[in-house]
Parts: structure tokens; C-alpha cells; sequence
């Protein structure tokens, strides 16, 4: 079994299961998690764990996130994206002004409503299931974190942005469902360094709502996940290419290097049975390589003696020993 992590490009039509389900049929291995939907026509990085990386599945979800999108002002949609059926459409080109002071008014932390087309559950049924049955259902607001928004962009344009639809892999932009008919409008491109939680295009539609002429997305590229960047990815045909000439392994992160920031510390034979079962850790088995006594509560990685990446534990000052957070057994 593999085990580890691999940054997996997603492209333009998949979603985030077909993913997984495409590489247990490239890996031939069924122990294999994502860590965090996509929408089917965003594009971008995708973590993807392997073997006892599915551990670290929840962890890695928890992390910041970075977005290249672009939103279309003058135009809402049902879905808050071009994929969307029309609900106005206006022509629309505020002041460049007023538009870069609404979007960086929602730096920091805000209220967002989730929207209808979303997987979250209420009542035990995904949301998008109640909108395509067309219902609407009240959600709770929840606070989100914007920690920056890099406006890279602000074009006025008078026709529908071209998007190939050949390009599945690469390109940029979400097909329009339906055409809009009145132009020019305003198109913003721009980068959104966000908190687990956070829809983009619900933000798009806040920044539209907030000018008073409405807003939608029109392209989404997740570019950055914690470590994973978006010009390190791979997509599932590079990696398929890779299994078949032997090179794949390469491209497995392995999963301690998660940790990487956390002092390192082993076991001696006599510890073996203790880490492997998941027991308190004593100065007796543990070969530090601190030179003082740990702080209470600091983190460590743990290898056995075979010098095997085991588990991450922490240290409790009171007892003078190393308990388990979790183990990657």
C-alpha cells in the first residue's frame, strides 16, 4: 500500500470523488481520501491522501486556502456562478473606485451564508439537493475569515468571456448555462486567501450585492493548500503516466513531512511495544534529541526503532511523558 500524500491538479468536470475514484483505479488501491470539495468546474489543487495519510484528511481540510477567481458584476445566478440560471442582469461598470473599496471592505471576518447549491447538509439532505428539487431552506450565517484579496485585474468587457471548453485541464472560466443580454459589464480578476468554510462565489455575490448591481463567479482556481501549491500539481494524467513508467513514488509527499516543523524524537527497543499500541511514553524508551525538558503540550514526531514515521504525540509536564494525538500505524 501507498502511503502519503499527492497534490493532484483537478480539472474542469470532475469533482472531488471522481478524483478519488479515477486514482484508486490508477493506484489499483482502495485506502485513498481527498481533503476538500471542489466545485466541478473550478479547477486547482486538491490534496489527495494515501494509505495512512487519510488520517491527516480532516487536518489538511482545516487549513487556509488560496483562490484565483474572477466575478461578473451586472449578473446573478441561482447558483452564484456563470454555471447558473439567470436571475438579473444588468449593465453594470461602477466606479473602479467604489468597486475596490467593496472588495476589500470584506477583509477580516464576516457573516456568509452558504448557498443552496452547496453539499452542506440540512436535515440530513445536501443543500444542493433541496435547490435542484427547487426548494430553498434557510441557512445559518457563518463566520468566515478573508485574510487578503489581491485585485489583479478590473476590466470593463462587452461581450461573454470566451471559455474553451476543450481546455478541461487548464483553463480558466465556468461555462455560461444561460447568455446574458445586457452589456458592458465589469470584470474582476483577483486572488482570495480565505478560512476553511469560505464559498467564493457567495462572495462574489456579497461584493455584487453590497455595489447594488449584483455579482457572480466566473472562473475559480484554487492555487494554494497550506503547503500545496497549484505549479506543483499533477494531474490524473501525468500521474497515470508516471505509474506506468515506475516514477510515481516520486511524487508522493510522505506523511511526516507534514510535520516537519515538530522536534523529532525515537523509541528504543524497549518502547516498540508501547508506541506501537499507542501507550504513554517514558524517558526510559523515548532517545531524545531535545537538549532541555520539552515545554507542556509541545508536539513531537515519533519513529520507532526501525526509524519508522509512527505517530505524532504530545508532551504532558505533570506525568514527564509523551501521549498519543494520533497515530499513522
Amino acid at each position: 500500500m501507498i502511503n502519503g500524500i499527492i497534490n493532484v491538479y483537478k480539472e474542469r468536470g470532475f469533482t472531488s470523488h471522481d478524483v478519488v475514484a479515477k486514482l484508486r483505479g490508477i493506484l489499483h488501491q482502495k485506502k485513498i481520501g481527498h481533503t476538500g470539495t471542489l466545485d466541478p468546474e473550478a479547477t486547482g489543487v486538491l490534496p489527495v491522501c494515501l494509505g495512512n495519510a487519510t488520517r491527516l484528511c480532516d487536518m489538511l481540510t482545516d487549513t487556509d486556502k488560496v483562490y484565483r477567481a474572477r466575478m461578473l458584476l451586472g449578473l446573478t445566478t441561482d447558483t452564484q456562478d456563470t454555471s447558473g440560471k439567470i436571475l438579473s442582469d444588468l449593465a453594470a461598470v461602477p466606479e473602479q473606485e467604489r468597486v475596490e473599496a467593496a472588495i476589500h471592505s470584506f477583509v477580516g471576518a464576516y457573516d456568509q451564508i452558504p448557498p443552496m447549491y452547496s453539499a452542506l447538509k440540512i436535515g440530513g439532505k445536501k443543500l444542493y439537493e433541496l435547490a435542484r428539487e427547487g426548494r430553498e431552506v434557510q441557512r445559518q450565517p457563518r463566520r468566515v475569515n478573508i485574510s487578503y484579496i489581491n485585485i489583479e485585474e478590473i476590466e470593463t468587457i462587452g461581450e461573454i468571456p470566451a471559455v474553451d471548453p476543450a481546455s478541461a485541464g487548464g483553463g480558466f472560466g465556468i461555462l455560461f448555462k444561460e447568455e446574458p443580454e445586457n452589456f458592458p459589464k465589469m470584470a474582476v480578476t483577483m486572488s482570495v486567501e480565505c478560512s476553511k468554510g469560505t464559498y467564493i462565489r457567495t462572495l462574489c455575490n456579497d461584493i455584487g450585492e453590497k455595489l447594488g448591481v449584483g455579482g457572480c463567479m466566473s472562473a475559480l482556481e484554487r492555487t494554494r493548500v497550506g503547503i500545496f501549491k497549484a505549479g506543483e500539481a499533477k494531474t490524473l494524467g501525468q500521474i497515470a503516466r508516471a505509474v506506468d513508467d515506475g516514477n510515481f513514488e516520486s511524487m508522493v509527499i510522505p506523511v511526516d513531512a507534514m510535520f516537519k516543523d515538530f522536534p523529532k524524537i525515537a523509541v528504543n527497543a524497549q518502547g516498540d511495544r508501547l508506541l506501537h499500541n499507542g501507550n504513554l511514553l517514558g524517558s526510559a524508551c523515548v532517545i531524545m534529541s531535545m537538549p532541555t525538558e520539552p515545554e507542556d503540550g509541545l508536539k513531537v514526531r515519533v519513529y520507532d526503532a526501525s526509524g519508522t514515521f509512527t505517530g505524532i504525540y504530545a508532551y504532558c509536564k505533570k506525568s514527564r511523558q509523551f501521549k498519543v494525538v494520533k497515530m499513522f500505524l
